[in-house]
């Protein structure tokens, strides 16, 4: 019954509401009531081959699976959520994000030979100026129910690329060349590494980052991410 009181005195002094539709019917450790999470859209295609991702890596690099958990569009719900993760701070964002990719990863049996996650690297300078790395937040999230280890330290990112939002194709490309580097390859040699990001659009970071962690003895990739935008 104390308990009770005090999780009601709490949400009453620090109200927790879904960041969709605004109600305060949502579980604590939950950023979306339950509505609102169904109306979360799925691509339903990580558990498929030649899905859309696969498709457009398909002879640029050697992939085992790749997959997305939810589409991306300009001002829909998956935006609003990333923008908090992103650019407002919001760590446990990441983690929710990374939470809800699992259970789906969890799900398949398609990435069960996948032993250890990779977050698409930022650059220092990058790092520095947001305090963190929203990839390496989703691969925590991930691990926290699809139990798999984290390595961060085996791909460097050298150069601070531009935003890719308003490039053309072949610009979003040649903005990533040499972009990546392989810093250690102890912890990754003859593994199957998922490298995970937040937003796949065109596929040029992951395609940079991936052609690298190939270079590493016996290293099979697969790719996944939260959202997919075509």
């Amino acid at each position: 019954m104390f308990k009770s009181w005090l999780s009601a005195f709490i949400h009453l002094i620090y109200p927790h509401n879904c960041e969709g539709c605004g109600t305060d019917i949502v579980n604590d450790k939950s950023f979306l009531c339950t509505k609102c999470l169904y109306q979360l859209p799925k691509t339903g295609f990580i558990a498929n081959g030649n899905n859309p991702i696969e498709k457009k890596l398909y002879g640029r690099i050697k992939i085992e699976h790749a997959g997305a958990g939810f589409y991306f569009s300009k001002d829909g719900l998956l935006q609003h959520l990333v923008t908090q993760l992103k650019y407002k701070n919001n760590k446990e964002m990441g983690l929710y994000l990374g939470r809800l990719l699992g259970h789906q990863l969890q799900a398949t049996h398609r990435f069960d030979g996948v032993e250890v996650l990779i977050p698409l690297p930022l650059n220092d300078k990058k790092l520095s100026k947001r305090g963190y790395n929203q990839a390496e937040l989703i691969c925590k999230g991930i691990a926290s129910v699809w139990n798999k280890p984290i390595i961060t330290d085996s791909v460097i990112r050298l150069i601070d690329t531009a935003t890719q939002t308003n490039k053309s194709l072949t610009d979003r490309w040649d903005n990533m060349e040499g972009a990546f580097a392989i810093a250690d390859t102890s912890k990754v040699e003859g593994k199957h590494v998922a490298l995970i990001d937040d937003i796949i659009t065109t596929c040029a970071s992951i395609e940079s980052c991936g052609q690298e962690l190939l270079k590493i003895k016996g290293v099979k990739l697969s790719v996944v991410s939260v959202g997919f935008t075509t």
